[in-house]
């Protein structure tokens, strides 16, 4: 459920890489033209053209891009043109060094990709900052945080449709019972939530609901100002309706008086090759705006222009 565009006629590689470099020639950048190629590759696609570009002008397309282009509009590009794993390194890193209790970057990298992308979001890590992503969430996360964020971030979970429908059963009433004592951070919930696969979490959230009578979350919302509970809320949003959850975040990004444009950005890059169209359905449905004129209203120029592309707006 992509919102990627790809044209059916793809120009050879050799074209795109020459047809940027030409973008950045002359007096001024052409802006349009980057955007044209770069917001109109896969993953696969892009990963090429930085391989040309690098092989025909002895220079990182990154580089290049950071040197003519700037603001809102050049994290964009350059998250986009990143591969996948790399993005979110980046991502990782930067939410682990700033790291705050109300971030929820983390969380989403750990809780929305499959066991093999995010190892090699470990892998790329280490590639490119020459230390383990657990090693610097463990330096600077503090407490609670980092006793629940580091084994999140390190599980390669079993990736796999069975359900064990007696432990789901069994792990609902431990989960009850702990939350009911307010032990939040206790090892019992820890172990479940970064350990379990997917399908099992959702079973057990399952049977949490049948058996006590409404959502898990809605226990963990004795503390509204608890961002320990906060994120405990995200981690099991991630897991049971991926979109929605993504649909919040682009929400809170434009919504009030100024624009969270990292936020916005993070999200429409890392999941326009995804699901994008289906956090576009549910910002439909949840708003009653389409989000492309959501987007449009609150960002301007070339950053909207990229954003909108990424968004499949022709």
């Amino acid at each position: 459920m992509a919102t990627l565009t790809v044209p059916s006629a793809v120009p050879p590689v050799a074209d795109d890489s020459e047809q940027l470099r030409k973008a950045f020639q002359g007096w001024g950048t052409n802006e349009a033209l980057i955007i044209s190629i770069l917001a109109h590759r896969d993953a696969a696609q892009r990963r090429a053209i930085r391989r040309a570009y690098a092989d025909t002008y002895g220079e990182e397309l990154l580089r290049s891009l950071t040197d003519e282009i700037s603001g809102d509009f050049e994290r964009a590009v350059i998250l986009w043109t990143l591969d996948p794993a790399e993005r979110d390194a980046v991502l990782a890193n930067e939410a682990a060094r700033k790291w705050h209790p109300g971030s929820r970057v983390l969380v989403e990298i750990a809780c929305t990709r499959g066991p093999a992308q995010l190892f090699a979001v470990r892998q790329a890590y280490h590639e490119r900052f020459k230390r383990s992503l657990e090693e610097d969430i463990a330096a600077h996360a503090k407490g609670d945080f980092r006793k629940l964020l580091v084994p999140l971030v390190s599980a390669y979970r079993y990736e796999g449709p069975e359900v064990n429908t007696r432990m789901a059963h069994s792990e609902a009433k431990i989960l009850h019972e702990k939350i009911q004592h307010k032990a939040y951070a206790d090892d019992e919930i820890i172990r479940i939530l970064t350990t379990r696969s997917t399908a099992q979490l959702l079973a057990t959230f399952n049977n949490y609901n049948n058996e006590f009578g409404h959502p898990i979350n809605k226990d963990l919302k004795a503390d509204p100002k608890d961002e320990f509970l906060a994120t405990l809320r995200a981690i099991i949003r991630c897991f049971c309706c991926p979109d929605r959850y993504f649909e919040k975040v682009i929400r809170l990004a434009i919504a009030g008086m100024g624009t969270d444009e990292n936020s916005l950005t993070r999200i429409i890059t890392t999941r326009a090759e995804v699901d994008l169209k289906l956090i576009k359905e549910a910002y439909q449905k949840r708003n009653s705006v389409p989000l492309e004129r959501a987007v449009a209203g609150d960002t301007s120029g070339d950053y909207e222009r990229m954003l909108l592309a990424l968004l499949g707006q022709e």
